[in-house]
């Protein structure tokens, strides 16, 4: 097994590890569509469909472990499948909450993939232990997105783990999952577990992060779009962060965080080449004159256009604004401001009927906020160029004419139809210059590709001395 040989190759070279790993395939989306037929009231037919992703684990365990260490998978399983259809019977009799019944369903992914894991490592050799995640990361009661409250978490992490790391054990804890201080189960939002290694990592300060996955690195293209597709070796953490963001599937957005606040290096990795370097990202991006890092785009994004002739010449006015997304707990992409109105984005639009109704009556500010436009953009394209500037000292403004012939060459593509942001960012020897435009409505998928492609040719002769690169877009099917 792949994953008990690199396991075991880290093992033997004197570095003490811990590991983190997700749910098996498929078997979170399983959990999610059993908690959603509860709620509409069928949680048998939740429970029967889990069935299978049972057998799933069990047929793993059958086939690489022998009876000694099979023991606690079968264990494992036996209980998810006497407590799940339980919980899913309460779900439907909303006898607790929806947010906290389906936090504790869907751990039970990552509870069961760990504990098979640890059996696995074990079986190869390996001392081993499957420790409870909920344990160690400590969150708010933001259930389905929690946050970890780092300090709580480090001190857990350290006391449970860190006796395990001397003793020469190798602890196996499931990723996504955390618990409130009262011992609630939470989740950190799909796709956590890289950032539960993170977290993980930053509390116990470690030397390197490494993520494992079916690529190698962060890739200057989705292969199944581009099949020149190449590896970054090196990037920033603002670089890694912003892409992350605002398309690249290969990490969580929120991973960097707490590698970048402990200065701990993230190397992404593919455990199908595990020779492979992949991506080292640190403080310090690859070095590359005149390098367009990457370019990036994603869809579905919600635009909210908020339009008063009061904004003129007051003050106050965003603060106002803003207050509401922070009441609603709702994350903003991007803003653009003209003197009577803003433009914002947003990728999560759950809360958008509770947004309007705020502004509209939350009290007279709002009031005054004027008329609200809201348009759904079939496609929206988010073009991050990065380009290394190396006599551009920190500190100093963006030269006009770098920011103006970038600006004035994407505007002058026809496939873009309308600009609607346009920033720019200074990280270290790189600006970013970051343009958000709508495709017309008519373009499939394919055509967007095709109109990213067609600029990179423009700019390949506009900018003969830069290196291209087409990082992994967000495609819709």
């Amino acid at each position: 097994m792949r994953v008990a040989q690199i396991i075991g190759y880290a093992h033997q070279h004197a570095r003490p590890i811990v590991v983190v790993v997700s749910a098996m395939s498929r078997v979170t989306d399983a959990l999610v569509a059993s908690v959603q037929a509860a709620v509409e009231g069928d949680s048998a037919t939740g429970a029967r469909d889990l069935d299978e992703h049972f057998e799933r684990h069990s047929a793993v365990a059958a086939e690489l472990l022998k009876s000694e260490n099979r023991d606690a998978v079968t264990q494992a399983v036996a209980t998810a499948r006497r407590e799940i259809p339980e919980l899913l019977d309460s779900l439907a009799a909303r006898r607790m909450p929806q947010s906290f019944l389906q936090d504790v369903i869907l751990s039970y992914g990552e509870r069961l993939s760990a504990t098979l894991l640890a059996a696995v490592l074990r079986e190869h050799g390996l001392r081993a232990r499957y420790v409870d995640a909920r344990r160690l990361i400590i969150t708010d009661d933001q259930h389905g997105a929690a946050s970890p409250l780092m300090e709580e978490t480090a001190n857990r992490t350290r006391s449970e783990v860190g006796p395990l790391i001397r003793a020469g054990e190798i602890p196996v804890l499931g990723g996504f999952i955390g618990a409130t201080l009262n011992g609630a189960t939470t989740t950190l939002g799909r796709g956590g577990s890289d950032y539960s290694a993170a977290i993980v990592g930053a509390s116990l300060s470690a030397q390197e992060i490494q993520i494992w996955t079916d690529v190698s690195g962060v890739l200057t293209a989705d292969p199944r779009v581009v099949a020149q597709a190449r590896t970054v070796s090196r990037m920033s953490y603002a670089e890694a962060a912003e892409l992350a963001y605002f398309g690249a599937k290969v990490l969580h957005p929120k991973t960097i965080q707490p590698a970048t606040e402990q200065g701990i290096p993230v190397r992404i990795c593919n455990s199908r080449a595990p020779d492979e370097l992949g991506t080292l990202v640190d403080s310090e991006a690859g070095s590359a004159s005149g390098t367009v890092k990457a370019i990036a785009y994603k869809t579905g994004v919600t635009v909210l256009q908020v339009t008063s002739a009061r904004m003129l010449g007051a003050y106050g006015f965003l603060r106002a604004l803003f207050e509401v997304f922070e009441r609603h707990r709702t994350v903003v992409d991007v803003v653009t401001t003209s003197e009577v109105s803003v433009s914002l984005t947003l990728d999560e639009t759950s809360a958008l009927a509770a947004i309007l109704v705020t502004m509209a009556t939350g009290n007279p500010i709002y009031d005054a906020i004027g008329t609200i436009g809201i348009g759904v953009l079939l496609i929206v394209v988010a073009i991050f160029i990065c380009v290394e500037v190396h006599d551009l000292l920190i500190g100093q403004s963006v030269e006009p004419n770098t920011k103006k012939a970038m600006f004035e060459f994407l505007d002058a593509r026809p496939e873009i139809t309308r600009v609607l942001n346009l920033i720019t960012m200074q990280l270290g020897n790189d600006v970013m210059v970051a343009i958000k435009a709508e495709m017309s409505r008519d373009q499939s998928t394919k055509g967007v590709v095709d109109a990213i492609n067609l600029i990179e040719s423009d700019f390949k002769r506009a900018f003969p001395d830069a290196k291209w690169c087409f990082f992994e877009p967000d495609i819709a099917d």
